[in-house]
């Protein structure tokens, strides 16, 4: 429980603590946040780290950052764009071996009694697969916990790697390059840095849409089979 509200806390204050790891560990920090991109997209377990979010904060500390202290904080936007990009690439790549190889495996898996995976997210993905086949790489890339799953399902369901493979680079520059931009440009705009909290829901919402569209969709489709 206490992890879950540490990793809530960051998640809610990505700003203030980005800003304070930046000033504390250096050029370390690309490594960080290459490692959170990359064990979120990578790791099946993993699903609730803040990928979106943390582009979006890390845009908008490429452009530079003042704390309320006066202190300045900044990254390397090509750096970001590039190291983030391959973390993606390669945080699905091993998810869809993980798949491939382990997957069963994997979704039999207990702590304290408990599956490891919740199969109702990869029934969920499975569904969004069904509806929108091979896209569904890039689509995912932009939904929270489905994002994790997508390579994974993939995977277990033997998709071809060469097709996989151009859809996964595809989506991951899309994905890090629209949102860290996005954070680029109007992270540091007042209203958004005073209400970052509120943007970061925002954000949060709006990736869900592809979602709930579907959700919308397959109620109206069980109805007009009624």
């Amino acid at each position: 429980m206490e992890f879950i509200q540490t990793v809530l806390d960051f998640f809610l204050n990505l700003d203030q603590h980005l800003h304070t790891m930046i000033l504390d560990y250096g050029v370390w920090i690309y490594l960080i946040l290459f490692l959170i991109v990359f064990v979120e997209t990578g790791l099946v377990i993993m699903p609730f780290l803040p990928g979106d979010s943390l582009l979006f904060a890390a845009g908008a500390f490429c452009a530079g950052v003042i704390s309320a202290d006066g202190e300045s904080a900044s990254l390397n936007l090509w750096l970001v764009l590039f190291l983030l990009s391959v973390a993606a690439i390669l945080g699905d790549t091993l998810n869809y071996y993980l798949g491939k190889n382990v997957g069963l495996k994997i979704l039999n898996l207990k702590f304290r009694e408990k599956p490891l995976v919740n199969r109702k997210y990869i029934e969920q993905t499975q569904d969004f697969y069904e509806k929108n086949g091979p896209k569904t790489i890039i689509i995912a890339r932009f939904v929270p916990i489905v994002r994790t799953f997508a390579p994974f399902v993939a995977g277990i369901g033997s998709m071809n790697y060469s097709v996989f493979i151009r859809y996964n680079v595809i989506g991951a520059l899309i994905w890090v390059f629209s949102l860290t931009l996005l954070g680029y440009f109007f992270g540091n705009i007042p209203i958004v840095k005073e209400n970052f909290e509120t943007v970061i829901f925002g954000i949060i919402g709006i990736s869900l849409l592809p979602m709930v569209w579907e959700f919308i969709n397959a109620k109206r489709a069980a109805k007009n089979k009624k």
